[in-house]
């Protein structure tokens, strides 16, 4: 059998060339470009939600934005280039290249224009992470100026025929609000294609959880697990995990000079420490004889939050690390950033084909209705491909035992999600067994 994604990359090839010469064709060549593209992710969620700096977690590097900027209000895609570029490409004209720089570790650019009129920006910068995905960081929900969050949503969920720009999404939220709903449930509005097999919900700023005390993410899980199980939130995205994004992304990049820091604070008197650790104002600025002047507890505490200098100075303290490298993979063991990416790897990057033919099979379907079919068998043909393609089928079948239209218990909607790749698709996956 001819697999999915072979057939629909044969089926644009000959759309392509069907209507070769046409207004259409454009339009096409761009749909085949996409198929051949990495997948994309977009990263969505409220303002504040902290989408920028889960970005440069996943990325490794600190890329994104994470304050007020103007830069944070446009659409920004980050992909794998060969070289270091970016371009912004505006609502009306043609794209031109931004010179930049690193400003405090991240990119520092002018956009020369009013963001309104940026359609969005493109960084290539190469990077392991983006061969697989490509990323798209978006202006949050919510905001205060409804045509900064009507950004995302034309990016998204295009009106009327258009075409979303990602092929998955990474949904961040604090609680479950409105917004979240509304816009989750409009990214899926269309029942045959877009449903909640390619979305993840992340428990955003999960160390805030429980006053940032070292079990944060214990308790933060404990709530993900609950969302998770929420008939609401199971109908709009596959899972929720728990991620401390803020200590994943400086983790990422921990300095030799932080972790001698951190040695020197763990080496104080517990009590003196766990005194400065009562609040953040009190450990930037309070006095101590703690041999870490407050400038440098300043600078840890805006790079790692309260939670990671907690749980950084309880692993030194402990000699559970011993070194720079040590400290930085722990902390990113107990970010949650591995079992986010371990989601991304097994649930969309191995399903990036399927859901690639389904977003250029989509697109296809509006190109073939907007103009007449030239050679009388396209749209035949692609009603045939998307008829049996079995691929769709489960994750129809998938989404409807989540939203409740196939009834099952709970053990037994957990089994039948499995034998239909929604924790993986290869065999041992399917099955529940090593491999």
């Amino acid at each position: 059998m001819i697999p999915l994604y072979v057939q629909v990359r044969g089926f644009v090839a000959r759309a392509c060339a069907g209507y070769a010469g046409t207004p259409a064709e454009p339009q096409l060549r761009q749909i085949a470009g996409r198929l051949a593209e990495p997948l994309r992710v977009a990263i969505a969620g409220r303002v504040k939600a902290g989408k920028s700096t889960l970005l440069n977690a996943l990325v490794g590097q600190e890329l994104a934005a994470t304050d007020a900027g103007e830069c944070t209000r446009v659409v920004t895609w980050y992909r794998n280039g060969p070289t270091y570029r970016i371009m912004l490409h505006p609502v009306r004209g043609i794209p031109r290249q931004l010179p930049f720089g690193r400003l405090s570790g991240t990119l520092g650019l002018e956009l020369g224009m009013a963001p309104d009129d940026v359609d969005r920006l493109v960084v290539d910068w190469p990077s392991p992470a983006l061969r697989v995905l490509t990323l798209i960081d978006t202006p949050g929900l919510g905001s205060a100026r409804a045509e900064v969050s009507g950004r995302t949503e034309a990016a998204l969920v295009p009106e009327g025929d258009g075409v979303s720009t990602a092929d998955a999404v990474v949904y961040l939220m604090r609680h479950v609000h409105g917004d979240d709903v509304r816009f989750l449930d409009a990214f899926h509005d269309d029942p045959a294609q877009r449903r909640p097999v390619n979305t993840i919900g992340v428990l955003a700023k999960a160390d805030e959880v429980g006053h940032a005390r070292v079990d944060a993410l214990d308790s933060a899980a404990k709530i993900a697990t609950r969302y998770a199980r929420d008939p609401r939130v199971r109908g709009l995205c596959q899972t929720v995990v728990p991620v401390a994004g803020l200590l994943a992304s400086s983790a990422a990049s921990l300095k030799e000079s932080e972790f001698r820091a951190f040695r020197r604070l763990a080496a104080a008197p517990e009590s003196e420490v766990a005194r400065l650790l009562t609040s953040a104002d009190r450990f930037a600025a309070g006095e101590s004889d703690v041999d870490v002047p407050a400038a440098e507890r300043a600078e840890l505490l805006a790079r790692y939050g309260l939670f990671g200098v907690r749980l950084a100075a309880e692993l030194v303290r402990g000699e559970l690390v011993t070194g720079a490298r040590a400290l930085s993979g722990e902390l990113l063991a107990r970010s949650g950033l591995h079992r986010l990416r371990s989601l991304l790897t097994t649930q969309f990057a191995a399903r990036a084909d399927v859901l690639k033919a389904r977003s250029a099979l989509e697109a296809v379907e509006l190109v073939l209705r907007s103009y007449p079919d030239r050679t009388g068998g396209l749209l035949h043909e692609w009603e045939r491909i998307v008829a049996g393609a079995h691929e769709f089928a489960e994750i129809q079948l998938i989404d409807s035992i989540r939203l409740g239209v196939v009834l099952f218990t709970t053990d037994e909607a957990r089994d039948a999600e499995r034998l239909l790749g929604a924790t993986g698709v290869d065999v041992p996956s399917r099955l529940g067994l090593p491999g």
